[in-house]
């Protein structure tokens, strides 16, 4: 025992930390050494056990041995024979017991600081469940298990980073999910040499696919516990790492960070009438602002009954200027409301909208036409259900507005043909990012399409390489 606490003290120091705790104790008549972590640990549960322990003492010879494995009376005990793995455990928030023979035991009594589930601002549905991911792994995991209440839902737990020692959770259904996508994430998880994940789920997918400075989404993030429930039965895999709200999906395409559990919760017609409400507002937010602008410069290609398509006045300040500057200053806007405290969010909307917006064309600074098109581009925009793949739709249409810009007609075009082209050469996980458009399935694009009924659309997609595709 005394080894023990030189071992610690080494580790932690001399009251250096306030919230590593030590206390010599006894279990029946054996001394111990209670280390735990304060904040991580449910103090009353432990105190209820030890109490128990002194007062309920009905055997007359027990064996320090096993004092702990058959006496004591909770159902979560580990044995330690590794320093390492024994302080992973503690740091955890595990509660520690060392015997005065070496023994070192851990008893499970965490108590996280967090919240309780609540429905996610950038995922709430009409009508649908209104729980929601925690920063709790252990939350986050039972509210999958509530949903699929299968043997062969799997929980993996891997524990990445140096330092940090991160829980990273790997969920899946056996004999659904594709196992080579399994020794691909668990192989390239064991590769991760990193001090620490602060940023978790977002650090975690740069890691795993290479994200680099590509702007597009490799994996689809969710807060919804029945989101990861739908991927999972499909033969999806899901991350859950701890201290997150928010799930990672793998594999997925760009097709399904376009997907709302909305879609789902109305009958089929509604939902594919939703469906192409927001593909087209995705095409629109893609390329109505720099068909505009390519329209404004050559309008010889306009008819005459579409003459006020084009802005009536040119400014002093040439077009091109006119709404990068506007696209930027909604960007601006965007990021002022997200910081803005809530009860002043309200005002300074107005004042942005009536205000700024007014008076900028009234100075001459904007056309009342760019002030237009790139607030409609912006709603087109916000109608995206993933929030990464919105900011990089921004980008690319800031790129081919440039290119028509600097080339014209041709500009557009080029522009087009370059994007298709560096979206369709995506491949993270091995799985082609337009698919089922590249290569092109024309079953699975019908389901992109359109929402069928739920007994129709019933089998595993391609993509995830399930054993058993057949889900009825």
């Amino acid at each position: 025992m005394s080894e023990a606490e030189a071992f610690l003290k080494e580790k932690f120091g001399v009251n250096e930390s306030y919230d590593v705790g030590t206390l010599h104790t006894h279990l029946y008549e054996f001394p111990v050494l209670l280390v735990y972590i304060n904040g991580l640990v449910d103090g009353m549960v432990l105190t209820e056990l030890l109490t128990n322990v002194q007062e309920e003492l009905q055997v007359e010879t027990i064996d320090e041995n096993d004092i702990m494995e058959h006496y004591f009376p909770y159902y979560s005990i580990t044995k330690y024979d590794s320093k390492e793995k024994w302080l992973v455990a503690l740091l955890s928030g595990q509660v520690t017991f060392i015997l005065s023979n070496g023994s070192v035991y851990t008893m499970d009594v965490r108590s996280y600081p967090g919240r309780n589930p609540e429905e996610p601002d950038n995922e709430k549905v009409v009508r649908g469940s209104r729980d929601g991911f925690t920063e709790n792994i252990v939350q986050n995991t039972a509210l999958i298990r509530r949903r699929i209440r299968d043997t062969n839902l799997r929980f993996e737990l891997h524990q990445v980073s140096t330092l940090g020692q991160t829980d990273i959770a790997i969920s899946y259904i056996k004999g659904i999910a594709s196992e080579d996508n399994l020794k691909q994430i668990r192989d390239r998880l064991d590769q991760i040499k990193h001090d620490g994940f602060t940023m978790t789920d977002k650090a975690l997918e740069e890691w795993l696919f290479k994200q680099g400075f590509h702007p597009l989404p490799f994996v689809r993030f969710t807060e919804r516990p029945d989101i990861a429930a739908a991927h999972l039965l499909e033969g999806h895999i899901v991350l859950v790492v701890d201290t997150s709200p928010s799930a990672i999906i793998v594999p997925t395409t760009v097709f399904h960070h376009l997907q709302h559990a909305e879609e789902y919760r109305q009958a089929p017609l509604i939902g594919t009438f939703v469906r192409w409400i927001r593909l087209s507002g995705v095409v629109l937010s893609l390329f109505l602002l720099p068909f505009w602008y390519l329209l404004s410069k050559h309008p010889e290609f306009l008819p005459k009954s579409l003459d006020f398509f084009g802005p009536k006045e040119t400014g002093e300040i040439p077009l091109l200027l006119q709404i990068l500057f506007a696209d930027i200053g909604i960007e601006f806007l965007r990021l002022a409301a997200i910081h803005t405290p809530t009860p002043l969010s309200t005002a300074m909307g107005i004042i942005a909208a009536l205000v700024i917006g007014q008076m900028a064309v009234d100075v001459g600074l904007f056309v009342p036409e760019v002030i237009l098109y790139t607030a409609i581009t912006a709603i087109f925009t916000f109608a995206i259900p993933s929030y990464e793949l919105s900011i990089s739709t921004k980008i690319f249409r800031t790129f081919i507005l440039l290119s028509t810009a600097l080339l014209g007609v041709n500009g557009f075009f080029i522009a087009l043909v370059i994007l298709l082209f560096y979206v369709g050469s995506l491949r993270p996980l091995n799985v082609p990012y337009l698919w089922p458009v590249m290569p092109f399935f024309p079953k699975a694009f019908m389901r992109i399409i359109v929402r069928f009924p739920m007994p129709v659309d019933a089998k595993r997609p391609f993509i995830t390489r399930s054993a058993d595709r057949k889900r009825s």
